[in-house]
């Protein structure tokens, strides 16, 4: 083909210079385009100048010879993108029993080298179907004991194939030695800490990796402390595998704390890794001052390292101080984005009694106070609006009159779009359906109207929703809780009997809410006798058998059919409401057909059972003129 594209450029129909991209393109058979991906060149045609190709997305596609030799790359037959469409069977066998050979192959096709993240582009997800992090991790160990590769520490560092041999230890102590700064250092040492297993002379590795640490250590004491513990701490490390005892010349731990002013800017400077190690470092040299320190620290760091300094103080059995602090903050609004995230993610049973509505409203305040921050995150926001049950736990067990506040402080909240918002109000409905009316700002009919009810049925609803508020949903908590800690929440029969219960509980707590908030409590004295009303004693004549019945209609929560007392809201009571002496009524009810005759409306002698509350205090009697749920 050569021969074809020169007589094309000496007619002046192709450019020379495109010679060598054509005639590579050409002899490959297969190249790939920034857009369309792998191609496959199945026709040269030199008499329309173009080239046939098979894309993914587009078979038998047409290019111009010129447009190619700019826009496509050539591929070896070899290449590992090219074996992905042509021997994708004979790739996945390489990479379950030869993964040398697959590394080597995919080295190849990039030119000898190539980074962690070419390699896996190469290969997922046709190549490496699940779990590529496990297959890489057992392939990076072999890898670095085959004695052909160079597997650099960084990541974005492209790993290398070499044919000469050379060992693991060899090619750790020549990358320290030429390592740059402490930091680079440091990164080499801790892969001769992690690779002891595979090294020929651990000893002499071990001795040399302190020996340039500890050469450079002092270098970036004082402008650097972070980074200088965390390479304290390889040193160490290398010590102890070593067995040596500390050598007078070696700076240890406590000349950095010396220096360290801020403890929080500077545990936020280290390491996510060295978290608890540098905080049991600093509680042996500040044995006075620690564990305030650490309460102070709490609210002023990352979320991974408030769980470490946490769990190290009730490690300490600082448990009522923990408390107290975490309870101040929240309760004060003063808790960080991150130590609401922490307490938000963990939810532990230890923290049960703060984990309720004040959280949540903590978290709005967080939110909005880091909106002016420089360090702004969405961390807070995007785990709120993830976990689905986070705002439902939150309030379960709250007071009605907590909840419409909070919901009050989330529609008023600039944190969230409209969106978030209505997906967070939901949440709240979901679990308390009276709260709808505060959102839409309407109320149905039926709440315009209210609910008449007696003192004693209203005391009784009262009591049921005091009960359970205070008794019985804490004490489902507890038993939630405790189910929890027996583990294998799948197969957990006590925690699934108690989630249960928790459903029901809280379903019968909402519709107390939502009854209690529309209740009218009444004792009927004031009752009007010209027409039917509850609180009216009636006589009617069923006119098919001829005999007289009398009823008590009363509030809607009294039904005593025994001593023919009914509520308003009875069928029957329906029916006979407004009406007045002499008139006749129908009663259709169970296939059953009634006709009545109002015989006579007296008022109903309503005596209040509970009337000795009204000596007991001034606050049961106000209970007893008042309705609705405090």
């Amino acid at each position: 083909m050569r021969e074809e594209f020169e007589k094309l450029a000496s007619a002046g129909k192709i450019r020379a210079k495109d010679l060598d991209a054509l005639e590579q393109l050409t002899e490959s058979g297969y190249c790939t385009h920034r857009t369309w991906g792998l191609g496959k060149i199945t026709t040269v045609d030199t008499v329309f100048l173009r080239f046939l190709i098979d894309f993914p997305d587009k078979t038998g596609h047409s290019m111009d010879l010129g447009f190619a030799a700019r826009n496509l790359t050539p591929l070896a037959k070899d290449h590992v993108l090219v074996k992905v469409s042509t021997d994708l069977d004979g790739l996945r066998e390489m990479a379950a029993v030869k993964h040398m050979d697959l590394i080597k192959l995919v080295l190849r096709s990039f030119g000898g080298k190539a980074t962690v993240a070419q390699i896996q582009e190469s290969l997922v997800p046709e190549v490496i179907e699940t779990d590529w992090r496990k297959w890489w991790e057992a392939v990076r160990k072999e890898l670095k004991k085959d004695g052909h590769f160079r597997v650099p520490v960084k990541k974005s560092d492209p790993i290398e194939y070499n044919e000469e041999v050379v060992s693991l230890q060899e090619r750790l102590l020549g990358d320290l030695r030429q390592a740059r700064g402490l930091k680079a250092k440091l990164s080499v040492a801790s892969e001769v800490l992690k690779s002891q297993d595979d090294l020929v002379n651990v000893t002499e590795a071990f001795k040399e990796s302190m020996e340039i640490l500890d050469a450079e250590i002092p270098n970036y004491l004082k402008n650097q402390p972070e980074l200088v513990m965390d390479a304290i701490f390889a040193r160490d490390d290398l010590r102890d595998g070593l067995r040596a005892e500390a050598d007078e010349n070696q700076i240890e731990d406590l000349a950095v704390w010396d220096l360290v002013e801020d403890l929080p800017a500077f545990m936020d400077a280290l390491p996510a890794v060295r978290n608890k190690r540098a905080l049991r470092s600093y509680k042996e040299h500040h044995p006075e001052t620690w564990m305030n320190d650490f309460e102070s620290l709490v609210n002023q760091s990352q979320m991974k390292l408030v769980g470490e300094v946490v769990q190290l103080l009730m490690d300490q059995e600082r448990h009522d101080s923990v408390k107290q602090t975490l309870s101040r903050l929240v309760n004060q609004h003063q808790a960080s984005s991150e130590l609401l995230l922490w307490l938000g993610k963990s939810r532990s049973d230890t923290f049960a009694d703060i984990l309720g509505p004040e959280v949540f409203r903590a978290m709005i305040t967080a939110m909005e106070r880091d909106q002016f921050n420089e360090k702004k995150t969405s961390r807070l926001s995007d785990f709120i609006m993830g976990d689905q049950d986070l705002i439902p736990e939150l309030i379960e067990a709250a007071d009605l009159e907590v909840v419409k506040d909070l919901t009050r402080a989330l529609q008023f909240s600039s944190c969230f779009d409209d969106m978030d918002k209505r997906s967070l109000l939901g949440r709240i409905v979901k679990c308390y359906p009276a709260i709808q009316a505060l959102i839409s700002g309407e109320q149905s009919a039926s709440e315009d109207r209210g609910l008449v009810v007696s003192w004693d049925s209203l005391l009784r609803r009262r009591g049921e929703y005091t009960e359970l508020v205070q008794k019985k949903i804490p004490e489902n908590s507890k038993e939630i809780a405790i189910a929890r800690s027996y583990g294998d929440l799948r197969e957990n029969h006590e925690y699934k009997a108690a989630k249960e219960m928790q459903k029901l509980l809280m379903k019968r707590k909402s519709e107390l809410e939502s009854d209690l908030t529309r209740a009218r409590g009444t004792d009927f004295s004031s009752v009007h006798t010209d027409t039917v009303n509850p609180g009216t004693l009636v006589s009617v004549i069923d006119l098919g058998t001829q005999a007289t019945e009398t009823y008590t209609i009363l509030g809607a929560w009294d039904s005593e059919p025994e001593a023919g007392i009914i509520s308003y809201l009875s069928p029957l009571a329906k029916i006979l409401m407004g009406q007045k002496v002499g008139q006749e009524v129908d009663l259709e009810q169970d296939q059953l057909n009634k006709k009545y005759k109002i015989q006579s409306i007296d008022p109903h002698d309503y005596q209040f059972k509970h009337s000795g509350l009204h000596d007991e205090s001034p606050e049961q009697a106000r209970l007893a003129e008042t309705a609705g749920v405090e």
